[in-house]
């Protein structure tokens, strides 16, 4: 039971990232100055970063220093620059559904970088979660644009190599640590793309600065140190699962404080949703217990190697 208490613990901290993630679409449209997403997504990102790398005092050592570059630059920089290009570009459930790709790809990263074979359950749970968030966000009059989907299923699937070779490297500080450096890395690859692009941002009211307060210690700081911490307890694909959770918190956000309305078919897509996380969890048990099956066969080949060399070299003595 204990064990039990403890995966349950583990999946909801970890489910709580994409679920704050979820609200960072009503904040950005209601609280944030409009037309500098780019700006936005470096401004929330980059003074959190400094600010824990500073008072942390602790900076990465040799190898390193390029690993949270790419880390930093997949999971934040080149990630939130795709999301946001994919959002201009698409309507809202457009994007969202390409980005619902993610858990597929994941699958497939893990596969070739962590040598965790794709089960069957990871895979239903992973197009069970693409098909869901399409019933949620997609409407009749979706416009496809090229240019858009590839910036979606680009930064999916920068996303999903960042989560992975997280779970491959190691994290070698503390949950904190780690997170503040990647925070400024990709704030720090953000900025001057952003001034570039978009110019100085303009004057920010009292709103503004509750909205940037908000994304930056709740919807980024704290957000991103569950999901790696998440990356450290479960496997790549269950966490990936998890990830679904945005777009259903976005558009329950929506109902609720801007009066959208629900749709059937949106209900039919929170449903398979929902489903697919549930599977998606049942994954990492699947696969611990063929771990255990495995290291009782290497544990017991081993004994039995064993007792044969101890009966050779006493029939020898004889």
């Amino acid at each position: 039971m204990k064990i039990t208490s403890t995966r349950l613990a583990d999946i909801a901290l970890t489910a709580l990232a994409p679920m704050i993630w979820g609200t960072t679409y009503i904040v950005a449209t209601e609280l944030l100055p409009p037309n500098h997403p780019l700006l936005v997504a470096a401004l929330r990102s980059l003074p959190i970063g400094l600010i824990l790398t500073l008072s942390l005092g602790q900076l990465p050592q040799g190898i390193w220093w390029w690993r949270i570059l790419l880390l930093g630059s997949l999971n934040i920089g080149l990630f939130q620059a795709l999301l946001f290009i994919a959002a201009y570009r698409l309507p809202g459930g457009v994007a969202a559904t390409a980005g619902a790709i993610q858990p597929l790809l994941v699958v497939l990263f893990a596969w070739l970088i962590l040598q965790e074979k794709p089960s069957r359950l990871s895979i239903v749970a992973a197009i069970a979660g693409f098909v869901g968030v399409g019933f949620l966000v997609l409407g009749p009059s979706a416009r496809l644009d090229p240019v858009g989907i590839a910036a979606a299923i680009a930064g999916a699937a920068t996303m999903g190599l960042g989560t992975v070779l997280v779970k491959r490297w190691k994290r070698p500080v503390s949950l904190l640590v780690f997170t503040a450096w990647q925070l400024t890395v990709g704030g720090a690859v953000l900025l001057p793309v952003a001034l570039i692009v978009e110019g100085s941002i303009p004057q920010l009211s009292p709103t503004n600065l509750v909205g940037f307060i908000y994304l930056g210690l709740i919807g980024t700081g704290l957000a991103y140190a569950l999901w790696f911490r998440g990356i450290d307890k479960l496997n790549a694909s269950a966490v990936s699962t998890l990830g679904l959770l945005s777009p259903v918190v976005a558009t329950i956000a929506g109902f609720v404080f801007l009066n959208q309305s629900f749709t059937p078919i949106q209900w039919v897509g929170i449903a398979s949703v929902l489903f697919s996380v549930l599977i998606g969890q049942q994954t990492q048990q699947t696969q611990q217990r063929k771990q255990k099956s495995s290291d009782q066969m290497r544990s017991r080949f081993s004994l039995m190697s064993q007792v044969r060399y101890t009966v050779r070299a006493h029939c020898r003595w004889w």
